[in-house]
Formats: structure tokens, C-alpha cells, sequence
């Protein structure tokens, strides 16, 4: 199907999607990945003071850091150079054309700098006078993709009190998902699908049905995100075509869910989510060599945690011992953008574990979904506070999202605290779907089950 056959069944088929079951956390940061890591030099928008001094002195600062040149010869760099110097030329409606490129450079170099840039465009508009709602949603996109979420609720809110246009109810919701305001969030989404039905909204109905446990409803949602998807948005389109890659792996169909990730890469051929996807569809298919040279290449392009712990994963499972352990002090040793994952990774391997916890206490007062609850959950259980753990865990599966890692952390709470059925129950489920998590976690679901079984004789 496509975006332009009979739209009112479209229509209806999303908003039943939509609405049907409404509590939902979607998690759209996915779609916006930050990549400032070690290994990897990060870009600092340059200080008002080591502009060139080309620009008006009068401007104020916002305007001058964004019109000052930066360098790079990629098509995106170019792109940005003409429109400065457009802008220098007096063409002011190029202003937020210009934050919306530096956007679109942030999402394919996975730098979070240019993100900055997108809120000093925005700031920018706004010193010069402009009150646009356009100068608002583009302040909104930034803060969210930088996670700063209240300052990102407030210029949201104010937006749609101004306008109501389908991506301004799109980033309100992503914002208001983040923070756990689940049920404020899914209305936001339901005005997005009513006014505009496409890539974005079928995209949204999948994370929905997919975070609510229906997985196959999510599948053919995003099914149709897909056959929505177009060049002229690669980034978008890749990235839909990411996560039905992981849907489908979920749903067994492995073979398929490879399909979908060579069509994300043959969009963006360097999309480091797609080659996370396809390594952990070759782990499935008992590649392990080729998956090793994704998640290379994958952390490489992005040395998040979540990057670098599966490479790190498939470099012991193929037998670089000493490259894993290398990685793995890399991980724990350097600061990074994503505190969650870092506190994941550092509860599953024992390392650090007050800083686990701590990690994720700061994390659940920023970003209060279940994924941060699970997190925190995880830590407490291995500093050994499994009693605390017990609400967070309860919290991470309110919402009856069908993920491993929530019931391999689930089932191990339960069994810290002695609920020995709770614990089998929780750990046959994630086992049901164990394609789904990393090979050090499959090595900790695979000894807890061992231990409950023997808890049941």
C-alpha cells in the first residue's frame, strides 16, 4: 500500500492503532541518535569570540556562532556553506532552513553539535524579532534531540497553543513520551495522525502497538511506514526500515528482518543503526563473523555504549579476547551522552555498581519512562537492594511492553527476593525471545534459568 491509496482507510486503520490501547511510553529518541564519544572527535559549535569577525558585530550571538563557516566538503557541508552565505547576503527566510540542515548533519554524523546549532538558528530567528511558530518547533526538535525535555515541553506547548500542524503534535508527543507522561503524549500523537497520516504517524502506531506487546500489529504498521518511505528523506526512511528489521527479528522471521536492513542501507548506506540491526540478525543466524564486521563498522560511525557493548560482545564470542577487554575499559572509563545505557552495561557486567546506580537515579529524574525505571531497577538489584528494585521493575512493565531484557531483569529481581515462581515466569519469557538480547545478557538469562530450575526441584 501507499501513502496516496485511499487515504480514509488509512486514516482509520492509524487511528485505531492509535487509540485502541492508549497508556503507551514510545521511545523517538531512537530515531534521533547522539554521537559524541570517545574514539571519536566530537564537534563544539566554535565561541562567539573565535568568529571570523566577517559578521556584523551587532548581530547578536546566536546569529554570528551559526553563520560562522565550518569545515567539511561533504554534500550536507556544502549545503550548509551556501545557505550562510545567504543568509550573510540578507535572505533571513533562510535562517530556518539553515537550522533544519544542521539537523539533518547531526542526524547522519551522529554529533550532537550540530543539534546546538539547530537551537542557536532558533534563537537566532527569535532575537531578531521572529515569533513564528516555525522558530518554535525547530527549538522544540533541537532540545528534544539534546534531551533537554522540560525547556523542550515549554517551547512545544507554546507552539501548539499557537498552531496545530501535524509535526508540531509529533515532537509535543516525542518530548511528553520521554518524561513518562504517557497518556498526555498519546494524545498529542492521535491530533498528529487525525491531521497527516504518513511515514512519521504509521511509525508512531508502531512504537505504540509495539510498546503496549502487540508485536504483529506493530509489524504491519510499520509495514506501512515503510511503503510510505522515500529518497528524498533517506535518513527517515532508513530508519523506519531499522525498526521493522527489529520487529521482525523479534517475531522469528530473521531472514526478513535482513531484508529490511540492506533496503535501510541501500537508502543511507552508512546508517549505523541498520548495521547494529543486521550484526544482531547475523548473531541470530549463527554469523558471527560477518555480524563482528557490522558492529565494527557500526561503532565506528556511532561509539555509543550501545554500540561499543556489542561489538565488544561479538569480539569475545569470536574470540578477540584482548580486543574485548580493551573496549569493555573504554565503556566504563570515559563519560558519555547516554547514561542509561552505560548504567546497563555496567550493572550486566558487575563494574562500578554505586555509579550504575547513581547514573540511573540522574537519568529517571530527566527522561521518567520505563526504560529508565528498568535501568534503575537493574542497578539497585546489583548493588544489592533488590527490595527498591522491586518498585522501579514493577514500573518498567506497567505498560505490558514484550522485551527480554525487562523480563531477564524481571526475573532476576524476583528471585533475589525470593519469589521463585515470579522468577521462572519471568525468565521463560525472555528466553522466548532471547534473539533479542546480547550475548553477555544471554549468558546471564541462560545461568538464572539454570538456577531457578534448580530451586523448583
Amino acid at each position: 500500500m501507499t501513502t496516496e491509496a485511499n487515504p480514509e482507510m488509512r486514516r482509520a486503520s492509524i487511528k485505531q492503532a492509535a487509540i485502541k490501547r492508549a497508556a503507551v511510553p514510545i521511545v523517538l529518541a531512537a530515531m534521533i541518535v547522539l554521537g559524541v564519544t570517545a574514539g571519536k572527535k566530537a564537534f563544539s559549535p566554535p565561541s562567539v569570540a573565535e568568529n571570523s569577525g566577517a559578521n556584523n558585530s551587532a548581530e547578536p550571538a546566536s546569529c554570528r556562532l551559526v553563520l560562522t563557516p565550518l569545515s567539511g566538503d561533504t554534500p550536507l557541508d556544502q549545503e550548509i556553506a551556501q545557505q550562510q552565505k545567504l543568509i550573510r547576503s540578507g535572505s533571513s527566510g533562510t535562517l530556518e532552513r539553515l537550522g533544519w540542515t544542521f539537523i539533518k548533519k547531526a542526524r547522519t554524523s551522529f554529533d550532537a553539535g550540530f543539534y546546538k546549532l539547530a537551537e542557536q538558528c532558533a534563537a537566532c530567528l527569535e532575537a531578531r524579532g521572529s515569533k513564528r511558530p516555525d522558530a518554535l518547533l525547530l527549538r522544540a526538535h533541537a532540545l528534544q534531540s539534546l534531551h533537554h525535555f522540560r525547556a523542550a515541553e515549554a517551547a512545544a506547548r507554546e507552539l501548539v497553543s499557537l498552531r496545530e500542524r501535524p509535526f508540531d503534535y509529533g515532537v509535543l508527543g516525542d518530548i511528553l513520551i520521554d518524561q513518562g507522561k504517557v497518556r498526555e503524549a498519546v494524545a498529542a500523537y492521535q491530533k498528529m495522525i487525525d491531521l497527516r497520516p504518513d511515514l512519521q504517524s504509521y511509525a508512531r502506531a508502531a512504537h505504540v502497538r509495539w510498546l503496549t506487546g502487540d508485536l504483529e500489529g506493530a509489524i504491519e504498521l510499520m509495514k506501512l511506514a515503510t511503503a510510505a518511505s522515500s529518497p528524498n528523506d533517506a535518513e527517515a526512511s532508513a530508519w523506519a526500515f531499522t525498526r521493522l528489521a527489529l520487529y521482525q527479528l523479534q517475531g522469528g522471521a530473521p531472514k526478513q528482518a535482513l531484508q529490511s536492513c540492506d533496503a535501510a542501507l541501500a537508502l543511507q548506506a552508512s546508517y549505523a543503526p541498520a548495521m547494529l540491526a543486521r550484526g544482531r540478525t547475523l548473531l541470530t543466524l549463527n554469523h558471527s563473523a560477518e555480524a563482528l564486521a557490522d558492529f565494527q563498522r557500526a561503532a565506528q560511525l556511532n561509539p555509543l555504549p550501545e554500540y561499543q557493548w556489542a561489538l565488544a560482545d561479538a569480539l569475545s564470542l569470536t574470540g578477540h579476547h584482548a580486543q574485548a577487554a580493551e573496549l569493555q575499559s573504554q565503556i566504563v572509563d570515559r563519560s558519555t551522552e547516554d547514561p542509561r545505557t552505560l548504567s546497563l552495561y555496567l550493572a550486566t557486567h558487575n563494574r562500578d555498581v554505586e555509579r550504575a546506580v547513581r547514573l540511573a537515579e540522574q537519568e529517571l529524574t530527566n527522561r521518567g519512562d520505563v526504560f529508565s525505571h528498568d535501568a534503575l531497577a537493574w542497578a539497585l538489584a546489583v548493588a544489592g537492594r533488590s527490595t527498591e528494585a522491586q518498585h522501579h521493575i514493577s514500573r518498567a512493565l506497567s505498560e505490558g511492553t514484550r522485551d527480554p531484557r525487562l523480563y531477564l531483569h524481571a526475573g532476576v529481581i524476583a528471585s533475589l527476593n525470593g519469589d521463585n515462581r515470579e522468577a521462572r515466569r519471568w525468565l521463560k519469557a525472555a528466553a522466548a525471545t532471547q534473539q533479542m538480547l546480547l550475548p553477555s545478557e544471554r549468558a546471564q538469562l541462560e545461568a538464572w534459568l539454570q538456577r531457578a530450575g534448580r530451586n523448583h526441584q
